[in-house]
């Protein structure tokens, strides 16, 4: 069967290479794509904006299954609108994205099911928003209510931080997205990031995993998109698991469906792992990136059955198995980033880094220029590899970065030292 997969960061080409090793996959296309995924796949010019066009493509080249990467065209209606044309999609529909497109709308669904989740408050004024956050104190977090790319959050460790986000979001820097807003109690815990397929009805655990936002070393500096991962996450136990499926995964299926937005796709719990028990943080209605490099990695099964069952209701019917090891991604990102960078700069060395069969190289931001491989975005490669513990799968990561040559790059060190820590202790 032919197979599209749209997007064109790490994420992407981490689903394109577990979906290259299908038996069942005829043809893998990839729009836009990037540097790394025309290894595995053939990148096709597609304006992912423009529905119609990607309709046209998928039915002239035959396409089975439509596996769409990004948040952005999920919340745009995508697979509404090649579903209304008969083309198979893996992804909710415009309804049911609004888990991540609209804060307002999962607090909602959480106050519905009684979900938990940090107290709030939803606000279309700053003059409001600001009498609560006086009222409430800091810490505290704002956040955009729509999509911002990532920097719609504020975790305000003062008051005048606090007034400042809200000024920021009312004053359009987020466009539509800061139209409205909601501030939240700043819960204390460890986070976890868990995910599950869904098909509108069954759902299908499938793994843990935790990341490092922050830019520099010992969780220092600006957030991110994410600078490295690992999977599973340690604190998320088997017990542990098991309340987040009770307490919140299923109670959050079911609204959906009894609001008649059955959801498809997968679903990506952000979790605060509290004194208590766990809260919800958030939904995304994607893989996570650079959580979805480090689950790829540790998937001992056939990635297109399970997303076709997601796609076709059937997932009661399925399971997937999944390596003992520990799988940790490090992030290579453009200097400068996550402020301004240069691009263009020219990266060598990625053979002789892959070499290690437990180790891939998933590129983020990469393009080919005249034979050579040069940085195109601020995040640009995830360097991935597999070992029995944590410390093992680290060393693995760092000894293939050493081995790549770009001057204008940089990472964090450190990626994963809290799990390194809490397995030195348990020796």
């Amino acid at each position: 069967m032919n197979v599209l997969v749209i997007g064109s960061g790490g994420r992407e080409h981490s689903l394109c290479w577990a979906l290259a090793a299908s038996p069942l996959l005829t043809k893998l296309y990839c729009a836009p794509g990037n540097g790394g995924i025309a290894q595995v796949a053939e990148c096709v010019g597609l304006d992912t904006g423009d529905h119609e066009a990607i309709a046209q493509f998928c039915k002239d080249n035959g396409i089975a299954l439509v596996v769409v990467g990004p948040e952005a065209p999920l919340v745009a209606g995508l697979a509404d609108d090649l579903r209304a044309r008969g083309i198979k999609v893996f992804g909710p529909s415009k309804a049911a994205a609004q888990l991540e497109g609209s804060k307002v709308f999962t607090k909602e669904l959480c106050d519905r099911k009684n979900i938990p989740t940090a107290a709030y408050g939803h606000f279309t004024d700053a003059q409001a928003a600001k009498d609560y956050a006086r009222a409430q104190g800091a810490p505290i977090v704002v956040k955009a209510d729509g999509l911002a790319a990532g920097k719609g959050v504020t975790v305000a460790e003062t008051l005048d931080q606090a007034l400042a986000a809200i000024d920021e979001c009312f004053s359009g820097k987020f466009g539509g997205a800061g139209a409205e807003l909601v501030i939240e109690e700043c819960m204390a815990g460890e986070e976890a990031s868990y995910f599950v397929l869904c098909d509108g009805r069954n759902v299908l655990a499938l793994a843990t995993a935790q990341d490092h936002k922050r830019a520099f070393d010992g969780d220092e500096g600006p957030n991110t998109g994410g600078m490295g991962a690992y999977s599973p996450a340690p604190v998320m136990s088997e017990a542990m698991c098991a309340r987040v499926m009770e307490e919140i995964i299923l109670p959050s299926i079911e609204g959906m469906a009894e609001a008649g937005m059955p959801y498809q796709g997968v679903l990506y719990a952000g979790l605060m792992i509290t004194d208590t028990g766990p809260k919800l943080i958030e939904y995304n209605v994607r893989f996570g990136d650079p959580e979805c490099q480090v689950l790829m990695m540790r998937l001992n099964s056939d990635f297109l059955p399970a997303l076709l069952a997601a796609a076709d209701g059937g997932l009661d019917q399925f399971d997937l198995r999944w390596h003992g090891d520990v799988a940790l991604t490090v992030v290579m990102a453009t200097k400068g980033y996550p402020g301004s960078y240069e691009k263009g700069s020219a990266i060598s060395g990625l053979e002789e880094a892959g070499r290690d069969e437990n180790v891939e190289i998933f590129h983020a931001g990469t393009a080919l220029r005249d034979g050579s491989l040069i940085a195109t975005g601020g995040r640009v490669l995830n360097i991935t590899a597999r070992g029995g513990t944590v410390r093992e799968a680290q060393q693995r990561a760092y000894a293939a970065i050493g081995k790549i040559g770009w001057s204008e790059g940089f990472c964090r060190s450190d990626i994963g030292w809290r799990a390194i820590a809490r397995e030195d202790a348990a020796a």
